[in-house]
């Protein structure tokens, strides 16, 4: 029975040793939440570390934690305190968070805490061989973890892998900084589909991957070696029903019910109506910005001085990483800041600023979201934030303002809020403004609108969309995947092409038999596939038909002489044994008149791009183009083209670095049926680079022998790497 194999870097589970017994307590929070949907019953195992160094275990102790572990569902990686130290504090949260925030002044690149992490990554990659089988389902969680995908993929290379960050994907231009980006991304591209949060991330991740490791990058998939990798976003939702429940039992408390905290929030209500609380709820890190909303807010209390003693801040932020020197630092920062600040405008009656550094339980922290009148989230740069979402939640009456940073990942989805850069000082204290005025039905009408989406698209969803995906990635793998023509294939194919006693080939010529060139009418043939063709074209019981989108002129002078059979243009004309081109399809030409100012249009905005005109298509190309700027300009013409040509029967193809408007009833693949529907054919070969050759991979019999050139997905049965292979897998049908 297959299962399901959940990695990360902590397990969802607390350990307790106390006096030789071992007790594992669940955690609570947002990723142990969202996986017991995917983390139930005997099908699904959880691997990660403990949060107790091999120093701290005692080894008599080791076996009875494996067995309380297990009860959980879960195993250990065993680490040492070195370990933890270099791969933990020193490259995740050293080097690759801040890194990743975009906080480069704090990123460290050393070789020894890499060396680390990759060890580290190893022991958990070999974790997972342990237990995993073929047609088991991994999903890898986070910074900490992501080499592993790869280093398990080379073990197991048809094992089904997905990896999510819950951090945010640098731009390229911050990641290239990053000694070991390749390694990186190599390691990520071991999974079948990678997760972010936003699209923005997935962008930021697939320009590395295109701009880094030169991959072939469609849409959201990767092109890598016989695979094919989905990038997608999803974005992380909250266990809404708990937060909502939570509140609304804490509504109806009594007050002789209510905590400690909550009796000290409703009497500070009371003497003051009208004053608002203004909710801060962050972990302590440099990412969250805390230190510049203290700033933002004495600016507010300058600019708007009638609200001293109307508002009061609260802020909760709960230790992180407190050995790491960064963090030392900034706690001192903000320690000094809230102690200036409140020196500064607290009054006899009234004190700006209450400052919690501490973590607090679940009953305080609904204690804070039920009292409050506006939660101010407004990290520097945040991968998702879920306090937004969990404030939003426990509006049980749907009051309340949010004051998010558009830097969040959370900012995505909640528009309704008053989103607002972190930086602009100004802007921040004008949203505060607007916040406290804010009518009670406008706050009600976007929280609606607010917890109606955080309800639907909860924790849960999330999960479940993910593996969802993932299955969905693996059947369609399939359904694309072509096998690399290895020597002992080529031998099979050899054999059967000299076994057969009637043949049919069908050999593209741009990117199949030559490479490609800036001016196309420059890709001249050489003698070497002259000979080659002259040897194929000579064997007996054998049709070879050179088809391309190639112009017939182009064609005739370079091929007519030597009376190759030839199908160009797409299938418009065809030539055998050396007679003149005849039309194989009735096409008409006067639409060019309406589409050629449009590409000439293109080619004006569009530096290094052209047109070639053929007798009956027009292909603007861009292969000369900067990347980023051909790949957008081809978009923006696709769209255009689409609209004008809806009612004309065209067609526009996406070729390589080309964009080709033909009419609908023509294509390689119709072609190639024409001939084949002629003669009695044994053994059917066809091999071509472009998407216009998947029609001929579709429409030949399934027992042909198709061939991709190039490692994209296919509908042909196997693919070669480049042009060298294509001319040695022929000359083999020659010898």
């Amino acid at each position: 029975m297959s299962k399901t194999i959940i990695i990360s870097n902590r397990l969802p589970v607390q350990l307790q040793i106390d006096k030789g017994n071992i007790t594992a307590i669940p955690s609570v929070g947002g990723l142990a939440t969202g996986m017991k949907s995917v983390h139930t019953g005997g099908d699904s195992l959880w691997i990660g570390w403990s949060g107790l160094t091999d120093e701290e275990i005692p080894e008599e102790l080791s076996p009875d934690i494996d067995k309380a572990l297990a009860k959980h569902g879960s195993s250990k990686v065993n680490l040492t305190a070195e370990e933890v130290d270099g791969f933990y504090y020193g490259f995740s949260n050293r080097t690759i968070w801040p890194l990743f925030h975009y906080f480069l002044q704090y990123s460290e690149f050393e070789l020894d805490s890499w060396n680390v992490y990759r060890s580290v990554n190893q022991k958990f990659a070999d974790a997972i061989l342990e237990e995993a089988d073929d047609n088991d389902t991994i999903w890898v969680h986070d910074y900490q973890l992501m080499l592993v995908p790869q280093m398990v993929r080379e073990k197991r290379p048809n094992i089904s892998i997905g990896f999510f960050l819950h951090i945010p994907f640098p731009s390229y231009e911050i990641f290239r900084i990053l000694p070991w980006r390749k390694e990186i991304l190599m390691g990520l591209l071991g999974s079948d589909l990678i997760g972010f949060h936003t699209y923005d991330y997935e962008r930021h991740f697939l320009s590395s991957v295109r701009r880094l490791l030169g991959l072939e990058v469609s849409f959201n998939e990767i092109n890598l070696e016989d695979r094919i990798i989905k990038v997608d976003s999803f974005p992380m939702g909250i266990d809404y029903k708990k937060f909502n429940e939570a509140a609304k039992e804490h509504d109806q408390k009594g007050p002789e019910q209510r905590s400690e905290l909550q009796r000290r929030l409703d009497m500070h209500k009371e003497s003051a109506p009208d004053a608002k609380f203004l909710l801060s709820i962050d972990r302590l890190d440099y990412s969250k910005g805390i230190a510049k909303r203290l700033y933002a807010f004495e600016y507010f209390l300058n600019k708007y001085p009638q609200y001293k003693e109307k508002v009061r801040l609260i802020i909760l932020a709960v230790p992180s990483r407190s050995n790491v020197p960064q963090y030392q630092l900034l706690k001192k920062e903000i320690d000094e800041l809230v102690g200036r600040i409140n020196g500064e405008f607290s009054t006899v009656s009234w004190t700006p600023i209450w400052y919690f550094y501490r973590s607090m339980p679940f009953e305080n922290l609904i204690d804070l979201y039920t009292s409050s009148d506006i939660a101010w989230l407004t990290p520097i740069r945040d991968g998702m934030n879920l306090v937004a979402k969990e404030y939003i939640a426990t509006r049980t009456d749907q009051t309340g303002v949010l004051i998010l940073s558009e830097m969040a990942g959370s900012a995505n989805e909640m528009n309704e809020s008053l989103l607002i850069n972190p930086n602009n000082f100004e802007q921040t204290a004008d949203a505060l403004y607007e916040a406290i005025n804010m009518p009670l039905e406008e706050q009600q009408a976007r929280n609606s609108i607010l917890q109606k989406r955080l309800e639907r698209y909860n924790v849960e969803k999330w999960a479940n969309d993910f593996m969802t995906s993932l299955q969905l990635q693996k059947q369609k793998d399939h359904s694309y995947k072509s096998r690399r023509l290895s020597s002992d294939l080529i031998q099979k194919v050899t054999e059967s092409y000299e076994n057969s006693s009637k043949r049919l080939l069908f050999i593209d010529y741009d990117g199949t038999l030559a490479g490609f060139h800036g001016d196309p009418q420059k890709a001249n043939p050489d003698e070497e596939m002259y000979a080659l063709l002259d040897r194929l074209a000579a064997q007996e019981n054998t049709d070879m038909y050179l088809i391309s989108g190639r112009d017939k002129e182009t064609f005739t002078k370079w091929f007519l002489p030597k009376k190759y059979n030839m199908i160009v243009e797409h299938g418009v004309w065809i030539s055998e044994n050396g007679e003149e081109f005849r039309m194989l399809e009735n096409v008409k030409k006067d639409w060019m008149e309406k589409i050629h100012p449009v590409l000439d249009s293109f080619v004006d905005r569009t530096p290094g791009s052209f047109i070639e005109e053929k007798n009956y298509s027009l292909a603007w190309h861009y292969r000369k183009t900067d990347p980023d700027f051909g790949k957008k300009r081809a978009t923006e013409l696709n769209t255009v083209l689409t609209s004008l040509i809806a009612n004309d029967d065209l067609s526009v193809l996406n070729g390589n670095k080309v964009i080709e408007i033909k009419s609908s009833n023509v294509n390689k693949g119709r072609a190639a049926m024409r001939v084949f529907s002629e003669k009695e054919y044994d053994f059917v070969f066809a091999i071509g680079d472009d998407w216009t050759d998947e029609f001929m991979f579709q429409e030949l019999p399934e027992t042909s022998i198709t061939v991709k050139v190039g490692r994209q997905k296919t509908q042909a049965r196997y693919y070669v790497d480049s042009i060298k292979n294509v001319r040695n897998l022929l000359d083999r049908f020659t010898r």
